[in-house]
């Protein structure tokens, strides 16, 4: 069933826009509903409290994603948590959960982490490869990359070692996505988004991905 419900607080104006307009909000269940099954699997009261905190800010939105984005940008058909897991092996270690299904059959799940931190996990070796420090700033990354595309007067595209040839030092990273692999960067007129999650999960340099969008771009509009 579809839902009304006002974007979370603490967005940016076109986050909170983008939300609004091309949002869906679907009826997901409360964790409260799992709450005891997940105590008497052993699951820790803080870490049932942080899904909790997620499915109530974020459980049952569904976002569109710009045309090209890798699918690791793209991210989750819908956010929603599933039962927390346990995995000491990555770092940082601790407790991890999922916050929603993939798009399309992609052998990797996105994941919030312990400390918070938005990615994937997945590939031969189980890698843990965190994309933007929340989840918030996915979406705020995901309300940037349809903005872009509607102002930008041209769109380049670039893949494998020509991503590792832009020179970001004349530009400012974006602070609202908070990227960690997957970022953005600004200075008049150019913005660049850089996708490297997919490449760092599966060692391969060739899966960098970024998008240079030129055209009337300034420091008011962004």
């Amino acid at each position: 069933m579809f839902g009304l419900r006002r974007p979370p607080a603490g967005l940016s104006r076109r986050a909170h826009s983008f939300v609004s307009v091309h949002g869906v909000w679907l009826d997901v269940p409360p964790v409260s509903q799992f709450r005891g099954a997940w105590q008497e699997a052993q699951i820790p009261a803080d870490v049932i409290d942080r899904a909790e905190a997620y499915q109530a800010r974020w459980g049952g939105l569904v976002l569109p994603s710009a045309p090209g984005m890798p699918e690791d940008a793209a991210g989750p058909r819908m956010l929603s948590v599933d039962t927390p897991e346990q995995d000491d092996t990555v770092p940082p270690p601790g407790w991890f959960f999922e916050a929603g299904l993939q798009r399309t059959a992609v052998p990797y799940a996105f994941l919030i982490g312990p400390d918070g931190t938005f990615g994937i996990a997945g590939g031969d070796d189980g890698r843990w490869v965190p994309l933007h420090h929340s989840i918030d700033g996915w979406v705020e990354a995901s309300a940037l990359a349809y903005a872009a595309m509607d102002v930008a007067d041209t769109v380049t595209r670039l893949t494998g070692s020509a991503v590792g040839q832009l020179d970001l030092a004349e530009m400012r990273p974006v602070a609202e996505v908070g990227g960690i692999t997957n970022g953005w960067w600004y200075r008049p007129g150019l913005l660049a988004a850089v996708y490297s999650g997919e490449s760092e999960l599966f060692s391969r340099p060739d899966y960098r991905t970024a998008y240079l969008y030129a055209g009337n771009i300034n420091e008011q509009w962004l």
